[in-house]
């Protein structure tokens, strides 16, 4: 089996999700790489070896001669790239979310069509042992049928990560109710079974704005983090993003196609950092305690008094790898699906859906919180995807 020849744009954050698809001699290699930053493309060269074309340009990446290319650009450029992709006959792993607009969403999936070429969507917590532990709970039937998910998702790091770079400019990524909530959106659907139809949230920028020491301004943030765990409280944080006009806390209200019920909160200044999902069904309901190698599932579904232990608790299979051994898992099942097509557990359907109910809720919070609909993906294009892009 001769290896995939994989190309890469953009080297930042999830760079290193690239390196889980260079193995040479045993399958799949990483022979280009591109990123504007001098120091990015010097550490891909480390990471990939002399023979790794580095460039500034995506182009010249598509132009090498892959069978696959990572889009892991910030998100105010995936569907540029992702459209390059298209072009250029590539098949894409393109990050989430699969862009900042529910317009380029609907664009770059009839694009892929067009252009008859894969399109793959970085949605790695369908990949997270925790997760696929829940959903294999609800198909099992543990709690009957699914009417209520519930999610709290307590962002600790938020002060390190999502407000020192370009996640904390609408201009670059419309909202957190997007970047960092596409991810949990989508869970959320997917153990619901169904797709949010109408939304209403609320938010607001609490805490970080207060925050006076700024980085200097440049043409490109780079992403510095400095997650240290004494940096406490949060208005002791350093070096911030000089433009912060995004919301650091929020609450949505999901009504989900199959009448099931959801919300969503997120706050970037806890002093934890997890998520935690309820799922309420008609014969019990499940959470989840800690959601990556130490995670538990517990299911209630007999009746107590008050708070109880729960009924069952399930542990979640550790793996190793980046997000509880998500990333090397959905690296492997893009790179299959680049050989052989077939099912997948990622969905571009699906990451649509997350970005429509993530722009309408942040629309909906700048709003006043007004009920906002949310139109479904056309029923050609569902039948397409669903169908495995076969033609």
């Amino acid at each position: 089996m001769e290896d995939l020849r994989v190309g890469v744009i953009g080297y930042g954050l999830r760079g290193p999700l690239a390196r889980h698809a260079h193995q040479p001699g045993r399958g799949s290699a990483v022979v280009a790489v591109g990123d504007p930053r001098p120091e990015r493309r010097e550490l891909a060269g480390a990471d990939f070896g002399p023979d790794v074309l580095l460039t500034d340009d995506p182009g010249e990446v598509l132009r090498a001669g892959l069978d696959a290319v990572f889009v892991l650009s910030p998100d105010h450029l995936h569907a540029e790239h992702a459209l390059a992709a298209f072009d250029a006959g590539v098949p894409v792993y393109l990050e989430k979310p699969l862009a900042i607009t529910l317009e380029e969403c609907d664009a770059l999936l009839g694009r892929a069509r067009e252009a008859g070429v894969k399109l793959y969507i970085g949605h790695n917590m369908r990949h997270m042992p925790v997760v696929q532990t829940m959903r294999q709970l609800i198909l099992d039937g543990a709690i009957g049928e699914v009417k209520a998910v519930w999610c709290r998702h307590f962002v600790g790091h938020g002060g390190d990560y999502y407000f020192k770079d370009w996640h904390a400019e609408r201009a670059k990524g419309t909202g957190l109710l997007l970047q960092k909530a596409a991810h949990d959106i989508d869970v959320i659907h997917w153990l619901a079974g169904g797709y949010t139809r109408r939304v209403n949230a609320m938010g607001a920028l609490t805490l970080y704005d207060r925050v006076t020491d700024r980085a200097p301004a440049a043409p490109f943030s780079e992403y510095k983090a400095s997650h240290e765990l004494e940096t406490w409280p949060p208005l002791a944080q350093t070096g911030l993003n000089p433009v912060i006009d995004v919301e650091d806390l929020s609450m949505v209200n999901m009504a989900l196609d199959n009448g099931v019920l959801a919300t969503y909160e997120q706050c970037h200044y806890t002093p934890d950092y997890w998520r935690n999902y309820t799922v309420i069904g008609t014969e019990g309901r499940l959470e989840n305690i800690g959601d990556t190698s130490d995670a538990t599932v517990h299911v209630w579904n007999r009746r107590h008094r008050g708070h109880a232990p729960a009924d069952v608790v399930v542990p979640v299979a550790s793996a190793e790898g980046g997000h509880g051994g998500a990333d090397p898992g959905i690296v492997a099942e893009f790179l299959r699906f680049v050989r052989e097509g077939g099912e997948t557990l990622t969905s571009p359907v699906a990451a649509r859906e997350a970005v429509a109910t993530g722009c309408a809720a942040t629309d909906s919070l700048r709003s006043g919180g007004v009920p906002i609909d949310i139109p479904a993906v056309p029923a050609d294009l569902r039948g397409y995807f669903a169908a495995g892009q076969a033609g």
